[in-house]
């Protein structure tokens, strides 16, 4: 069921038609996985949604946050749980409003296991990420880009998109950080290139060194992921993805590394093995 401003909202829940979220998109969320019953790398989530909230200015209660998605995965079980903050209702108008009353809505839904670790083939759309821009950086309510690419990559009859900065390079796929493999260099876009700082991104990066390679984030660009050892995809529910194909040409897949890679990341998210 879910929950609005911390409370059950059975059936269709009271809401502000003047509420900035739906009106101008102002607002966040965070999409966190639960295996039985437990919120995958809680603290990382809402650290990165208090963290962008302070920056646009935007009160959070993270004690409420934290009591929304304990609410929820305390229902047990595998599921996907989603926090959204707006600004709350406002005037017409781009001003912010001072001492408004922030919207918290948290939902629950299955975990969908098939896309789990699923491979993934990317074909690269005209979309483009802008890194000056702050919704390319933070999970914001303003997300049609994604949602463009992502329809433009399923139109050309692949999986996910390729998103290209405005500078050319490669940044992200439309929900998912990406990383290649160079001999035993691990290398991801930078923030600066216009990418979400991912929580599975972050872990990657953060267990690379255990299995003896090393992480380096840096710009990339189409053809270097044409001819990296591997390419992979990460996000906080589909975990790891590796990327078999490009534009229909197919990928290398160095199969060992993308293997123990996704294992350390399932395990350190707490995720069943599938089969």
């Amino acid at each position: 069921m879910p929950r609005l401003n911390g409370a059950a909202a059975a059936g269709v829940a009271p809401f502000d038609l003047a509420d900035r979220g739906l009106t101008l998109g102002d607002g966040l969320f965070e999409t966190i996985a639960v295996f039985d019953g437990r919120p995958a790398a809680l603290d990382a989530h809402l650290d990165r949604m208090v963290e962008a909230a302070a920056e646009i200015r935007l009160p959070v209660d993270r004690g409420l946050l934290e009591t929304e998605v304990a609410a929820l995965a305390g229902e047990g079980g595998d599921a996907v749980l989603r926090l959204t903050v707006t600004r709350g209702a406002g005037a017409r108008g781009l001003a912010i409003p001072e001492g408004g009353a922030p919207t918290v809505i948290a939902a629950r839904a299955p975990f969908p296991f098939a896309a789990l670790g699923a491979p993934i083939q990317l074909a690269t759309v005209s979309v483009q990420r802008n890194p000056t821009s702050f919704a390319s950086r933070a999970k914001t309510l303003s997300y049609l880009d994604s949602v463009l690419a992502y329809d433009e990559a399923r139109r050309a009859g692949a999986d996910d998109a390729l998103m290209l900065n405005i500078h050319g390079r490669a940044a992200s796929t439309s929900m998912a950080n990406l990383f290649a493999l160079f001999g035993r260099t691990l290398a991801t876009p930078p923030v600066a290139e216009g990418v979400l700082p991912g929580i599975v991104r972050r872990l990657v990066l953060k267990l690379a060194p255990a299995l003896g390679l090393t992480p380096l984030e840096r710009p990339l660009t189409r053809a270097e992921l044409s001819d990296a050892d591997a390419v992979f995809a990460t996000n906080s529910v589909r975990l790891l993805m590796p990327v078999t194909a490009l534009d229909g040409a197919r990928l290398a897949e160095e199969t060992g590394v993308i293997t123990a890679l996704a294992e350390a990341v399932r395990e350190a998210c707490g995720a069943p093995r599938k089969g």
